[in-house]
């Protein structure tokens, strides 16, 4: 279908153009590549393209707003787009034609069964009749053309600002039984399956909020590669049993001796897309981390890992899986089979932190409470609420992000669409402000930064405890994350996250770590930035509720960067030998050191 799409267009004297890296390499107001049209903007603004002005192309997209809905029959995050685009050439009823051309003649798509949306206008931009001329000309009657709004019938800008406009919609009628008098293409009863978006860009959004005219016209199509792929191959309700993704069921469902079928569905669909996405973005040059594109990389893989731990899949279960997701598209990506090595490695990285991280039996213990609360009845709204303060708390003692929080809420039914989530998401942000509130009081009631007092002796043990918790999270891992300190002249008492008790080995590891970089006399400097700055270089800050919009950055030589209030001694050597008294268990995930001087 993709040879024969890039086929029809050059056949229409279009170039075809290159399908770019996932991460946008020139265009930082977003995190990936959403539309096949970004790496044209300048050429859509009037910049000459050396290929000329009617082009053609395949493009990998990913797109993050979709992921809660990942688990249905047809949303994805990462995906394959074709696409036509008309840098000034050709317009709305030449563009329509190719479309309905296509569909017809080569998907061999009844045009019986085909559904049109156009753009109703506004008080800032027109009704889009242009556009139902044309498909009308073509033989698309004007019942089956529905005028819509911007939520469904307006594209763009990408960013802030940019090329942008109506588009028009082309729609499959399933042969669902209708769901009632209202039902139409703006329906969601799946009835009607979008397959194909034209968009004519007519205007650029500006800094000011005003839409101004293109001096050319543009033509922008996007046809996603998955949902065509189900429609013409008969699987209009689920893309999960098209080719592109049936080798990664089939491979699911044999690592969980369980069948694919509806109490499984959505479980492994999300394993299916997330793996899918999250090999694709490790391709790309992506790593994991906790800001920025590295974090949505790391929320696919773990909600990937969630799922598979819901199916029982014991091992490894992720990194078992991507080989399957390279072989499916190697052949059109060889720079897969290349990295593939690396990518499996990464998967396997991300697997054993997570683990340490959440155990299946916490998991399991977790969602047993948020099946108590649904069986606890009472107004939709109060168990929501209720599910999202069980879910701060949870976090708080066990560690078990929030995104498996709300997982585990829409798995046992609390949760339902996007609604439910926005109320959940609401209910969880008071609780944490609450929670805040009350720390801060108390905070008042407590010693400055954890510190008894400023003796020498206490200033040298804070400035230890930055040396133990990197030296932390390069022996243990790096989600070790501190929770907590209290200091004084004769102590340190650190508590940190940390799955399992330490071992007599990484004890000894971490104090002559300690006592290495005591011992290379590294230099303790200051900054102050923002916090937005200090997360973005790499500075450890894991209390963001008690920092100020302006933070101090402490760097020990280039061993440790962590955000803190102070006070600090000048340089490692004055700290002395240090050594780990003992080791305590303080709940669950969560453990307490005591180190003291070694006199």
């Amino acid at each position: 279908m993709i040879d024969g799409f890039i086929g029809f267009f050059e056949q229409k004297d279009h170039r075809q153009i290159e399908n770019v890296s996932l991460v946008p390499r020139q265009d930082s107001s977003v995190l990936f590549i959403t539309a096949g049209m970004q790496s044209l903007v300048p050429y859509l603004l009037g910049k000459e393209h050396p290929l000329g002005r009617k082009l053609c192309g395949l493009q990998r997209i990913l797109r993050t707003d979709d992921i809660d809905n990942v688990g249905d029959g047809f949303h994805h995050t990462f995906f394959e787009m074709l696409g036509n685009w008309s840098l000034g050439d050709y317009w709305k009823k030449e563009a329509i034609g190719f479309s309905f051309e296509f569909l017809t003649r080569e998907l061999k798509l009844d045009q019986k069964k085909i559904f049109i949306s156009c753009f109703e206008g506004d008080d800032q931009v027109e009704k889009d009749q242009e556009s139902a001329r044309a498909w009308q000309s073509v033989g698309i009657p004007k019942e089956r053309i529905t005028f819509l709004g911007r939520k469904d019938n307006w594209w763009g800008p990408v960013g802030e600002t940019g090329p942008c406009g109506p588009d028009t919609e082309m729609f499959v009628d399933t042969g669902k039984r209708s769901c009632g008098k209202d039902c139409g293409v703006a329906c969601n009863c799946g009835k009607y399956v979008e397959i194909w978006n034209n968009v004519f860009m007519q205007y650029n959004f500006d800094q000011q909020g005003q839409y101004e005219q293109l001096k050319q016209k543009n033509v922008d199509t996007g046809m996603g590669v998955e949902r065509v792929t189900a429609i013409t191959g008969g699987f209009k309700d689920d893309n999960y049993r098209t080719e592109l993704f049936w080798p990664l069921i089939e491979k699911v469902a044999s690592l969980s001796g369980q069948k694919y079928e509806s109490k499984n569905y959505r479980s492994m669909r999300i394993i299916a897309d997330h793996v899918r996405a999250a090999v694709f973005l490790l391709a790309d040059g992506v790593v994991p981390a906790n800001l920025g594109q590295g974090y949505v990389l790391r929320r696919l893989l773990r909600r990937a890992i969630l799922q598979t731990i819901n199916l029982g899949i014991k091992g490894e279960s992720i990194a078992a899986i991507a080989p399957t997701a390279i072989s499916l598209y190697q052949n059109r990506y060889p720079f897969l089979e290349k990295d593939q090595k690396d990518i499996i490695e990464v998967f396997r990285e991300e697997e054993g932190k997570f683990g340490r991280l959440v155990s299946p039996s916490r998991l399991a213990k977790n969602k047993s409470g948020f099946e108590k609360i649904r069986k606890k009845g009472g107004s939709k709204m109060e168990t929501i609420r209720r599910a999202a303060n069980f879910a701060f708390d949870s976090l708080a003692t066990t560690g078990i992000p929030y995104d498996f929080q709300l997982e585990q809420a829409k798995e046992v039914g609390i949760v339902k669409l996007k609604k439910g989530t926005k109320h959940f998401n609401k209910f969880f942000e008071l609780k944490k402000q609450e929670h805040q509130k009350k720390s801060r009081a108390s905070l008042k009631k407590r010693f400055a930064g954890g510190l008894s007092d400023r003796s020498s002796e206490t200033i040298k043990l804070h400035t230890a405890a930055h040396l133990l918790h990197q030296a932390l999270r390069e022996i243990l891992g790096t989600h070790v994350q501190q929770s907590g300190s209290n200091i004084a002249p004769e102590r340190l008492r650190f508590d940190f996250t940390h799955e399992k008790k330490l071992t007599d080995e990484e004890i000894k590891r971490i104090e002559v770590l300690i006592n290495q970089k005591v011992e290379e006399n590294l230099t303790i400097d200051l900054k102050t930035m923002s916090l937005e700055e200090a997360e973005k270089g790499g500075a450890l800050a894991f209390f963001a509720d008690r920092y100020q919009d302006e933070v101090k950055v402490y760097f020990i030589g280039d061993f440790s960067k962590e955000v803190c209030g102070g006070p600090h001694v000048s340089s490692t050597k004055e700290i002395g030998n240090v050594k780990i008294k003992k080791q305590e268990s303080i709940g669950a995930g969560k453990r307490r050191l005591y180190l003291v001087f070694n006199l």
